[in-house]
């Protein structure tokens, strides 16, 4: 129940915005958003120590606030708030870096300087943006320049001798670390770090020495942790969030059951949390680090002295490498596997994610063997910590061998998880797990093991929706054809039958603001060089080159859009601007350079040009649609799931791929009206939006522009 206290504080804090801001007009969506935000945290449910209360989504409310609504101001006041008086944390997250930046930068600062609500707050980091001073150190000392050069260097560290500029620019970074001239975040150094030198100097919870590291004191990990614990807003992103909720909550994160979640850009979760759950690694790969078990394994002992640590690692990776020698033939008479004369790599998809029974006491010995592979290389680590404490005189060489345990120890744990999957069987009416071997056509002959869900709701059930305190999910378009059902079944929600679901209205006058033109086109998309010959000969009809205004035109395919360019004539190809052929940046800037100087402007853009691109007022008045944005369930992910929905007497196409499109085509149109004073035009340039059954419920879920 919502508190007097807590009603007339978001009331105060609501009306000192309207007071510091002339021109702030209070919105009836915004409000409605405030108080549902509000009312859904106050139901939360409070837990006594040790005692977990059984959550039916009492306090989760799922709110669809279309553009200009204001949504990160009414969840970031009313989520603040209720955070304050409750004793919580609110933890904002989002599946891109811009929102991130825009809450960190510009929302959070808006919140505080002119509601009076005094908030404190950070961004949220993996430890992998972060520099680990041990390891920098311990590259760029001069005691270790020799060995750096050495045939064998650290393990974790390099897997091949270093070039001069690289070393430069490690020494680079630790003078500027030094001198407090950066403060180790990757995130803030003045040039791109490329990934393979980042890598060696940043560092994962196996290699990290935690508290017994001599450099703790100046880690910018636990420096960014220590600031989270004290402030009251943590902003994130999805993938953080799950990698803290799949090692158990609380570990990066402030715990689920003291914290109100706020899940901006909700409609990304489902497939975020899939990428997390899944694993993969090479066989290749394993061979090499597993070769090495024996070799560290038997350098740590002498410092901690306990022979049948060596001894369990050295037979649990001997097993390792027997297991996946077995494979590896068993694989070889694989037909699915055969090189085939397209030049793409193999895949064998294992239908239903059932193993053959030939299959499955092999994967059962792969799954055991990764499960003692990493059990033991842990336990060595723990070891070599404790050693570390009696012998300080011989800390630095410990600190390496604990390095290379620590690398050894991630890649166990990535082999585990792909093996635990592949050994995991379903129940009959549960979503299946898919499971594939690539076979490498690079001439090495390697393999690629995968395994991933098809759905993440039981997981996203189990670990977040039943143990949070609160949750708001959000974002311009969470509906597909009109319901929350996809949502809600992707995310694991429908089990949970208290969750609130809200679709605010638009501010924006779309009958007015907007128009729908739906060209007679012949070819259908199933003929694709038809289809891209009369896109060619249909553009300059759509595109006005002597009229100073912005026009987006979204391609499916890369092919497609590289195609129909090229058809183009001169004049229009002398103002187009093509996504891939410079960054986006400048991409963007030259668009608006060029209608500042009076000159039209096409962009031409692909699937991430039709989500959170800003191009207000007349940098867009046209955008245009080759074609309806639908998914080819070509991977080996949706493949699974696809079949398993039809095995159920279900039409994929029409259960996921037709309500994903919606999803997409929303968002691609949603580039058009960003403010109140925007126009313009959406074109579709699909005839089977107009043909197929499924185009009058795509057309119905559309803004109600005036249709042409």
């Amino acid at each position: 129940m919502l508190t007097d206290a807590e009603k007339d504080a978001i009331r105060d804090h609501y009306r000192a915005i309207a007071d510091n801001l002339p021109g702030f007009r209070p919105r009836p969506p915004q409000r409605r958003m405030l108080a549902e935000v509000a009312n859904a945290f106050s139901r939360s449910l409070e837990s006594s120590e040790g005692e977990d209360v059984e959550r039916t989504g009492e306090s989760i409310v799922v709110i669809e606030g279309p553009t200009g609504v204001g949504k990160s101001l009414a969840y970031l006041l009313a989520g603040g708030v209720m955070a304050r008086a409750r004793n919580r944390k609110l933890v904002v997250t989002s599946a891109t870096v811009a929102l991130q930046e825009q809450l960190v930068n510009r929302d959070l600062p808006f919140v505080v300087e002119n509601s009076g609500l005094p908030l404190t707050f950070a961004l949220a980091k993996g430890r992998g943006r972060y520099l680990c001073p041990y390891r920098l150190y311990q590259l760029t000392a001069d005691t270790a320049q020799g060995e750096l050069i050495a045939m064998d260097p650290s393990l974790a560290m390099w897997d091949r001798k270093p070039e001069a500029a690289e070393l430069d620019a490690l020494r680079q970074m630790a003078d500027a670390f030094h001198y407090r001239n950066w403060n180790g975040d990757r995130d803030t150094w003045g040039e791109i770090i490329e990934d393979g030198l980042w890598s060696r100097v940043t560092n994962d919870r196996h290699g990290c020495l935690k508290a017994g590291c001599p450099n703790r004191p100046e880690c910018p990990f636990f420096l960014a942790r220590e600031t989270l614990e004290t402030v009251d807003v943590v902003v994130a992103n999805h993938d953080l969030l799950l990698a803290d909720i799949s090692m158990g909550g609380g570990v990066i994160l402030p715990e689920p059951a003291k914290s109100f979640y706020c899940i901006d850009e909700a409609h990304h979760l489902a497939k975020k949390a899939i990428n997390q759950f899944a694993a993969e690694h090479s066989a290749s790969q394993a061979m090499f680090w597993l070769d090495k078990v024996a070799g560290v394994a038997g350098r740590a002992e002498t410092y901690h002295g306990k022979t049948q640590l060596t001894t369990d690692a050295i037979d649990a990776a001997g097993a390792a490498m027997e297991s996946l020698t077995e494979w590896l033939w068993l694989l070889e008479g694989e037909a699915a596997l055969a090189a085939s004369s397209d030049n793409l790599e193999p895949v064998w998809l294992i239908e239903d994610g059932v193993l053959p029974e030939r299959l499955l006491l092999p994967a059962a010995n792969m799954a055991l063997a990764a499960r003692m592979v990493l059990k033991h290389l842990s336990s060595i680590s723990e070891a070599l910590l404790e050693s570390r404490k009696e012998k300080n005189s011989e800390a630095l060489v410990i600190d390496k061998l604990s390095a290379d345990i620590g690398f050894l120890a991630a890649r166990a744990e990535q082999m585990n998880a792909v093996w635990d999957l592949f050994e995991q069987t379903t129940e009959e009416n549960s979503p299946p797990i898919a499971k594939w071997i690539a076979r490498k056509t690079d001439g090495k002959g390697d393999y690629l093991f995968c395994a991933s869900p098809v759905s993440a709701a039981a997981s996203l059930a189990a670990t977040l929706w039943r143990r949070v305190s609160g949750a708001l999910l959000t974002s311009a378009t969470l509906r597909s054809l009109g319901t929350f059902d996809l949502l809600l079944g992707q995310t694991g929600l429908k089990w949970l039958p208290d969750v609130t679901c809200l679709a605010l209205d638009s501010p924006f006058n779309f009958t007015e603001q907007g128009e729908l033109y739906l060209p007679p086109l012949l070819a259908s998309p199933k003929d694709p060089p038809a289809h891209t010959r009369e896109i060619a000969e249909w553009l300059p009809r759509l595109v006005h080159e002597n009229e100073a205004v912005g026009s987006l035109v979204l391609f499916s395919s890369r092919k497609q859009m590289q195609d129909v360019a090229a058809l183009l004539p001169p004049t229009l190809q002398d103002i187009l601007l093509i996504q891939g052929e410079i960054p986006k940046s400048l991409l963007l800037e030259k668009h608006r350079e060029r209608l500042a100087a009076g000159t039209a402007s096409v962009i031409f853009g692909l699937d991430s040009f039709a989500e959170g691109l800003d191009l207000p007022g007349e940098s867009c008045v046209h955008v245009i649609i080759a074609k309806l944005p639908f998914a080819m369930p070509d991977d080996p992910v949706d493949r699974t799931l696809s079949r398993w929905i039809e095995k159920r007497g279900g039409n994929p196409f029409i259960e996921l791929t037709v309500p994903e499109a919606s999803i997409k085509l929303i968002q691609a149109v949603g580039r058009l009206i960003r403010t109140e004073s925007d126009y313009g035009r959406v074109t579709i340039l699909d005839n089977r939006i107009t043909r197929q059954s499924y185009g009058k419920k795509l057309l119905a879920s559309l803004p109600p522009f005036k249709r042409i």
